[in-house]
């Protein structure tokens, strides 16, 4: 199914969705634009893929009520509404943001200790270096030597450069939602639910959560809204924030545990789908990648994430440096010289949404087909995505929004904890729990 030119951005957006995943939504309101624009105001189609988003795993779960496009907007810049105990954590780095070099700009990461620590090593700087001293000395460099001195010592930093349409066109030549099938000789647990229920379509089924940071967790705390049973794994010698967690880890257990042990094994073999996402590479060194899963467990669905898709398998990224390489940053300048960004952290939120809803149809056909289903995206593919969609001279829709009429408040250990309300209409989130908290156990 090819998209009509006639449709709106968001329609040809889902029909391009529905194609790359072999399914035809079903129900009167499939085609329902939004009641009003998505307030995430930018130059680029923010809004029309943010609706597309959330809209596909609507269809995918059967739930015909239209999400409100406030409420949307509100989960997307979901960081800006998260408190703990009535404060706003403190997530971002000094050492996180665009950086001027001598003939151009350069985005940083720094927000996790182990890359700030690397990205003061490559600019030779000390531990306790202030903001201002990357900053001067980042000005002291041309861009592509501040980059490689960054990305020698394992920090993360990337140029900012204009938009490339030819490579991005390349990229939107390749599926949106990569789906492969491996055939599969037993039933899987999935094959042998009761019907399909618009209010829990996933319960009964068991997900294994290993993602950090927002797109991957954004999908399985979407799969757990749906009723399934979902299980984040995360290393044990790698911290998370725990504010970070509480953001986007509503409804999951969480428990730290190394994937190379047996224990991880027996999570595996009794899992129905497991979401990955951290770099292939890594993944594949672990034996961890999606055919290697699906040859050793037939029958499972495995969901891939990564920052820049699987030509760079070895390269780490978050959705802000993705933005900066891509040009989204400069399509979205406010003065043609400085950077700019999307109103919210748009490439992690649609990935998580598009993933769930891909996890969701997949397991349909599954019950139908049977085999083993392999499913993968990545930030930067999304990115060339909204590149490629209609885009305005000036940013479109109001911002405004009551943020206090989209959120929830949960008590987790103690501590109060208001987090943004779910985008799926009738549902509502559980609470978080307490990262590493729980047994690694089903």
């Amino acid at each position: 199914m090819s998209p009509s030119t006639d449709r709106t951005p968001a329609a040809a957006l889902l029909d391009r969705v529905w194609s790359c995943l072999g399914i035809e939504p079903q129900g009167a309101h499939a085609d329902a634009p939004p009641p009003r624009a998505v307030p995430l105001p930018s130059r680029l189609a923010t809004a029309d893929l943010a609706w597309a988003s959330v809209r596909a795993v609507g269809l995918s779960s059967g739930i015909a009520a239209l999400p409100d496009p406030d409420r949307i907007a509100v989960a997307y810049r979901s960081d800006r509404v998260l408190t703990v105990d009535g404060r706003a954590p403190d997530v971002w780095s000094p050492y996180s943001g665009f950086f001027r070099a001598s003939d151009g700009w350069i985005r940083t990461h720094g927000n996790y200790p182990h890359h700030a620590q690397r990205l003061l090593t490559g600019l030779g700087l000390a531990s306790d270096a202030s903001g201002d001293d990357v900053r001067s000395t980042v000005l002291a460099l041309s861009r592509a030597d501040a980059v490689d001195r960054i990305a020698d010592a394992g920090g993360l930093a990337v140029p900012v450069l204009s938009e490339d349409p030819s490579h991005d066109a390349r990229l939107r030549a390749t599926p949106l939602l990569h789906v492969d099938r491996v055939p599969a000789p037993r039933l899987a647990a999935s094959q042998k639910r009761d019907g399909h229920d618009a209010g829990s379509p996933l319960a009964g089924i068991r997900v294994l959560d290993l993602t950090r940071v927002i797109a991957g967790p954004v999908c399985t705390r979407t799969l757990a809204l749906l009723g399934a049973d979902v299980l984040r794994i995360d290393p044990p010698q790698l911290p998370e924030p725990e504010s970070q967690h509480f953001d986007t880890g509503h409804g999951k257990r969480s428990a730290l545990l190394d994937a190379r042990s047996d224990r991880f094994d027996d999570l595996v073999v009794a899992a129905d789908v497991v979401v990955l996402g951290y770099r292939p590479d890594a993944l594949d060194r672990l034996g961890l990648s999606s055919h290697a899963l699906i040859a050793r467990h037939p029958g499972l669905v495995v969901a891939g994430l990564s920052a820049w898709g699987s030509d760079h398998p070895s390269r780490a990224g978050f959705d802000s440096l993705v933005q900066a390489e891509s040009g989204i940053a400069m399509v979205e300048t406010p003065d043609g010289d400085r950077p700019g960004a999307l109103p919210a952290q748009a490439l992690d939120h649609s990935a998580g949404y598009l993933l769930a809803a891909s996890i969701i149809s997949l397991l349909e056909r599954q019950r139908r087909e049977g085999g083993g289903w392999a499913v993968r995206t990545s930030l930067r593919r999304v990115a060339a995505e909204l590149l490629g969609m209609p885009r305005s001279a000036e940013a479109t829709a109001d911002g405004d929004v009551d943020l206090d009429a989209h959120t929830a408040m949960f008590e987790v250990g103690g501590q109060s904890i208001t987090t943004a309300q779910s985008v799926l209409p009738g549902l509502d989130f559980a609470a978080p729990r307490r990262w590493g908290s729980d047994q690694p156990r089903w």
